[in-house]
């Protein structure tokens, strides 16, 4: 095994997932300004270091995502973030793609930067103590798009960072995200999501990036938000695995998936039934960022001092989580 391998596998091995902890201030400021918190460095801190230090940290959570404010920032302890993150078992990682913007010649459509100057930041992401990266590209789904131009210039991207990520010894999460905006079919969606996935796997295998060395970082099948034709949970589970074996390489170790605008009790519902119906090689689990989050949000944001009840809330989300990962997760056992 190679050492990308070995950090691929501790972070998604044994139904541990990934805490997406890598909002932007300005993304942040939308989320506590939601429950009446200010967003400041100081509130975004204390309400990251409470969800840093809980118990579930050490079963449930095998990598946290950072924002670059974030990974610099020390504890009420004296702790850096990451070694408070190392020290629970879990991988540093941080978000180090600088937004989607209009893609040119198709402005309804987007393409990631941050490419320029990468090699450079990622050398001083790694002396901070990062050991893994994301990068996200989106695709919205409509009668004409996602384009062959937005598909194309998307996977380069994403194929040229994860190829300066592996340089720097650290392994790549590769977000394709195509978006549950719009009111296309699941069926819609699962054509566009495999026809995204295959290009950028096209791309990787050109850029020579080792596959054993990566995460990929998906949405699931569904139908669009404002689609009338809705799927059920186990519909959803059967077209995701179907898409994943149709356009992953079985080198790739595993998949975390993201929640893209699911609910909590959506999200682990159906990565629960998604690792029931595994007939892959691939290990299957998540990669949350508001599905592990937001009530553990809204219980702190009731008495910011008062951890242990942010903490129990947060833990029990992480534990649901990690036994869908298992495909153990039951509405029983959400409900004791």
């Amino acid at each position: 095994m190679s050492e990308l391998n070995k950090i691929a596998l501790k972070i998604i091995s044994n139904g541990k997932g990934i805490l997406a902890a890598d909002e932007s201030n300005g993304t942040m400021t939308k989320r506590l300004s939601a429950v009446n918190i200010d967003s400041t460095p100081e509130n975004r801190l204390t309400f990251r270091e409470t969800i840093f230090s809980s118990d579930s940290m050490n079963e449930c959570i095998g990598g946290v995502i950072l924002y670059d404010e974030t990974i610099k920032q020390i504890t009420s302890s004296g702790k850096s973030i990451p070694d408070l993150i190392s020290s629970s078992g879990a991988v540093p990682g941080i978000k180090v793609d600088t937004g989607a913007k209009p893609l040119a010649n198709s402005f309804d459509e987007k393409i990631t930067e941050g490419l320029d100057g990468l090699r450079e930041r990622l050398k001083k992401y790694y002396e901070l103590g990062a050991r893994f990266t994301k990068w996200r590209g989106v695709y919205n789904i409509s009668k004409k798009y996602p384009s062959k131009l937005a598909i194309h210039s998307n996977a380069e991207a994403l194929a040229r960072y994860s190829a300066l990520v592996q340089e720097c010894e650290m392994v790549p999460i590769v977000e394709p995200e195509v978006l549950m905006d719009g009111d296309h079919s699941s069926e819609i969606c699962l054509t566009k999501t495999t026809e995204v996935i295959k290009k950028c796997f096209e791309k990787l295998i050109l850029h020579k990036v080792d596959l054993s060395g990566m995460i990929l970082k998906p949405n699931m099948i569904l139908a669009g938000s404002q689609s009338k034709d809705k799927i059920s949970n186990e519909e959803v589970s059967q077209k995701t695995i179907e898409c994943l074996k149709n356009s992953v390489p079985i080198e790739v170790p595993g998949i975390a998936f993201l929640s893209g605008g699911q609910s909590e009790l959506e999200a682990t519902e159906n990565l629960n039934l998604i690792n029931k119906n595994n007939n892959t090689k691939f290990i299957m689990t998540y990669s949350y960022g508001r599905a592990l989050q937001q009530s553990a949000l809204k219980i702190w944001s009731k008495n910011i001092k008062d951890r242990v009840a942010t903490q129990n809330t947060f833990n029990h989300r992480a534990k649901m989580c990690s036994l869908a990962a298992k495909g153990k997760w039951s509405i029983e056992i959400e409900n004791k």
